[in-house]
């Protein structure tokens, strides 16, 4: 949630900054902000995009080669130009931007203003720059020593940036639990949220982690050091990332792109690690804890949103190839009840952005109860992938739609891997089954891009139900977590009310809403469970529901009672996931696009969750 930007070197920062703020704006946000420095310190900040903001600045001087720069996603205070970042310390000689939560703002408010201290904004982030100028001036200390006594006494989540009036050379720079990342360039230094405004100037980086301070000086080489006063080596990293990645390449919108990207990011995700022809699949990012996974009596999945739905296919996924127990948590809800961790379970901890505040904490609870954390996600130096013991990336690419298209795909493929290979090592799978399986894996990116196709047939479908307020998706199986999905993305993106359900469950309640105005989507591809799908198709016909079904090629039985059909090509049950979730995605997708919704940037969503 949020972006951070910062920059100090030879060249205008406000440029820099601006764009960056740009390539930020996939996270989510309501407001956004400015601050800098040349000789006076100038902050400039207001509700709503960025464009607004420069909008703002027009005519304004706003040269100098020190800034910070700001997006906000409220969580303190309503979004307004007074609560949007960045803030000011009391003198007006600190300026700060924050992303994350400062639980006990309220008992160390309550005693600035005891002190005289008064405040502007709502925010808990103006209470922190406050308490940091007062520990400056009151105990005669450098503004680091004071940043590292201010965040020793604060509770809670924070990466920030401080920008000093009186310092034109310096950034103090901290974060825990949000992310932060620090680029090296030649004589000037770039600070963000990710990666993404940082590539474009250099791929030497440093992600900073917990509890950590970085003093950023003009012309001097990076220095961190701890809240604790332990001084750290940096250790440099080299993005991968391609700035290519982050445009739009011709397509109207970020989300369009990225569903269109399937064939390549699954292909991606499985390259290197699935040899078809030699019928070998190998993760070496956890090849070490291969036997841990192996032996496991249980295996515990925790994530959130889309990646928890790809977590239910995983479970489906693993119970039936590996024969392991497999539990799928919400992260949020699994921190908080006081679960029951054994030592000899396995936790897999899937994240787009690995940088899920829950799914940390969850990761952090299992850990101190001795289980081995595996971690999927997306994001190279991401925190979840530096806090598990061992996990493999999805290499889906940057996804900057805030609604996980091509995430959700690659998740479910590096599942499919996982469980495979520990089948395999197992043996709970024949070698015959094991190479039909791995075959036809090897073949679906082919099949998304057939599936890509049907585009054309769901803009129809999208304009007849553009103006639906509610919908229903049914399915069973492992195509029970795909309606849940497509349900997901049609509220995400185009604010129509839908739930998924498996489809069995429809006659336990969800049969009341089923009328004449419900379009009711139907996963029934003709494996496992197809006839009772059938047969729920029939039960709401009964009740005059309008029937969108997601088929397999060739189907006819279905076809005769739907009143549209969407067909996706054959495949194995288990990797039906990867097809069906194509349709529902690009329905999601017309529909938002024909309600003038902001597809790439929903209301009240932000792409990378960084507090609880």
């Amino acid at each position: 949630m949020c972006g951070i930007v910062a920059y100090i070197g030879p060249r205008q920062a406000s440029p820099i900054l601006l764009k960056g703020l740009h390539r930020l704006e996939y996270r989510g946000y309501d407001s956004a902000g400015i601050a800098i420095l040349n000789s006076e310190l100038k902050l400039y900040k207001s509700k709503g995009k960025v464009s607004e903001l420069e909008e703002l600045l027009k005519g304004k001087d706003i040269s100098g080669t020190i800034g910070i720069a700001h997006t906000r996603w409220a969580t303190h205070g309503e979004p307004n130009d007074v609560n949007a970042h960045p803030h000011f310390s009391y003198s007006k000689n600190l300026a700060i931007i924050h992303n994350g939560i400062i639980e006990n703002y309220s008992p160390l408010k309550s005693e600035l203003i005891k002190r005289g201290y008064t405040f502007e904004s709502e925010t808990d982030t103006e209470v922190l720059i406050h308490l940091i100028e007062d520990i400056q001036l009151n105990e005669q200390v450098p503004l680091p020593e004071a940043v590292q006594i201010a965040l020793n006494q604060v509770v809670g989540a924070y990466a920030i940036v401080i920008i000093d009036k009186h310092d034109p050379d310096t950034l103090i720079v901290a974060r825990k639990g949000s992310p932060l990342v620090v680029g090296i360039g030649d004589g000037e230094f770039f600070v963000a949220s990710d990666a993404t405004p940082i590539v474009e100037y250099t791929r030497e980086v440093v992600y900073l982690n917990d509890e950590e301070i970085a003093i950023i000086s003009r012309n001097d080489e990076l220095k961190i050091k701890t809240i604790a006063n332990i001084e750290k080596t940096p250790y440099v990293q080299t993005l991968e990332i391609n700035l290519s990645a982050l445009e739009k390449e011709g397509f109207e919108h970020f989300m369009l792109k990225e569903i269109y990207e399937q064939p390549r990011s699954i292909r991606d995700s499985m390259r290197g690690r699935l040899n078809a022809q030699s019928g070998i699949v190998s993760l070496g990012g956890i090849i070490e804890y291969q036997q841990k996974l192996i032996n496991a009596k249980r295996i515990i999945i925790v994530a959130c949103g889309t990646s928890w739905h790809a977590g239910l296919v995983g479970e489906y996924l693993i119970e039936e190839l590996a024969r392991i127990p497999v539990e799928v948590e919400y992260a949020s809800e699994f921190r908080y009840r006081n679960p029951v961790i054994y030592e000899d379970d396995v936790v897999i901890a899937i994240s787009q952005s690995g940088e899920t505040a829950d799914t940390l904490a969850a990761i952090e609870l299992a850990k101190s109860k001795g289980a081995t954390i595996i971690g999927i996600c997306n994001v190279v130096g991401s925190s979840i992938a530096r806090a598990t013991h061992a996990g493999s990336y999805t290499h889906a690419g940057p996804e900057i739609g805030v609604a996980s298209t091509k995430a959700f795909t690659a998740q479910v493929t590096l599942l499919t891997l996982m469980a495979l290979m520990i089948a395999d090592r197992k043996g709970t799978i024949s070698k015959s089954r094991y190479h039909q399986i791995i075959n036809e894996l090897d073949a679906i990116p082919a099949k998304v891009e057939k599936t890509l196709l049907v585009d054309d047939k769901i803009v129809e479908i999208a304009r007849i139900f553009k103006d639906s307020r509610n919908a229903l998706y049914l399915g069973r199986g492992y195509n029970f977590p795909v309606a849940m999905e497509g349900a997901l993305k049609l509220k995400e993106i185009s604010y129509i009310h839908a739930e998924g359900y498996p489809a069995a469950e429809m006659k336990h309640g969800p049969i009341a809403l089923i009328d004449a105005d419900m379009p009711v989507v139907v996963v029934a591809t003709n494996k496992g469970t197809y006839d009772k799908v059938v047969s729920n198709i029939q039960e709401v016909k009964a009740r005059k529901g309008t029937i969108i079904a997601i088929v397999t090629e060739g189907d006819e039985t279905v076809k005769a009672l739907a009143d549209y059909i969407i067909e996706v090509p054959e495949t194995e049950e288990m990797l039906v996931p990867l097809l069906a979730t194509i349709p529902l995605q690009l329905l999601s997708y017309h529909i938002a696009v024909m309600r003038g919704c902001n597809v790439d940037q929903p209301r009240n969503l932000a792409k990378s969750v960084t507090v609880e």
